[in-house]
């Protein structure tokens, strides 16, 4: 059995320039298929209020919702660390709540670190968490849970004042103790200067190739939500089509007297 990815191999690879690989995962299946292929960490995002749950936005997903989903993943994933995502409204009244419900991710879900969305004491949490034995990875630029605020899925960090206090923050969060930053929908070379700034592995989605590694959604990787295509993911398959055919080909057996096969 290989050794459990952990923060300190995030940083070793960071500092070596080798490229860190993040994906998402719900699933005890689809856990053990990205375990298998090789990846670096599985973050269970919030997101899975909109690929498992067919919900608009991320913002309702429940505490309960996530541990279920993120013990499932724990179940399958053996190598890779595993990152609980912090869903909306579970830390932001502050440390002590954040500590009670990033411990449960740690201590009920199986997984090995946290990652919480930037919020006005996002600093101050984060180093409550990590001076408590929880390891926090941070996320900026878009964050999903503030999408209200921002009107809408739009890059961040365009102009000079919100380049510089992205920059700013990603700093402070590096300070208070995080072991990596997400970097979501903010410009290339945004990305790249921040990257350049911070010594903590950058993780980007939909921020270019300069980031010390990438994020992406599963069912975006494979094709899986036919409706739905961001400009910053690639479909390595056509998931949808091949499930639909297969399921199709079934029900074609079945009515037609193929199968089961008699005998």
């Amino acid at each position: 059995m290989s050794k459990r990815v952990t923060v300190l191999d995030f940083q070793a690879k960071f500092n070596k320039n080798e490229k860190i690989t993040v994906v998402t995962a719900y699933d005890y299946a689809m856990g053990l298929a990205v375990d298998a292929a090789g990846v670096d960490a599985v973050l269970v995002g919030d997101s899975l209020n909109m690929t498992m749950l067919g919900r608009e936005d991320t913002l309702s997903a429940s505490m309960d919702e996530m541990l279920h989903h993120t013990a499932a993943v724990a179940k399958g994933v053996k190598n890779a660390m595993v990152i609980g995502d912090m869903p909306f409204l579970s830390y932001q009244l502050g440390p002590e709540q954040a500590l009670e419900n990033a411990g449960a991710f740690l201590t009920e879900a199986g997984a090995q670190a946290v990652k919480l969305e930037w919020c006005p004491r996002a600093t101050e949490i984060t180093q409550f968490l990590v001076e408590n034995g929880v390891p926090v990875m941070g996320h900026l630029g878009f964050t999903p849970q503030q999408l209200h605020r921002f009107g809408g899925y739009h890059q961040q960090g365009k102009d000079k004042s919100s380049a510089a206090l992205l920059l700013r923050e990603a700093k402070a969060l590096e300070k208070a103790g995080a072991f990596g930053i997400v970097l979501e929908l903010i410009p290339s070379d945004l990305a790249k200067k921040i990257t350049a700034s911070v010594n903590i592995p950058t993780i980007g989605i939909g921020a270019g190739p300069h980031c010390g590694g990438q994020v992406q959604v599963l069912h975006d990787l494979l094709g899986l939500m036919p409706d739905f295509h961001p400009k910053h993911a690639k479909a390595y398959l056509k998931l949808h089509e091949a499930i639909r055919d297969a399921v199709a080909e079934y029900v074609k057996e079945v009515r037609g007297g193929k199968f089961p096969p008699k005998g």
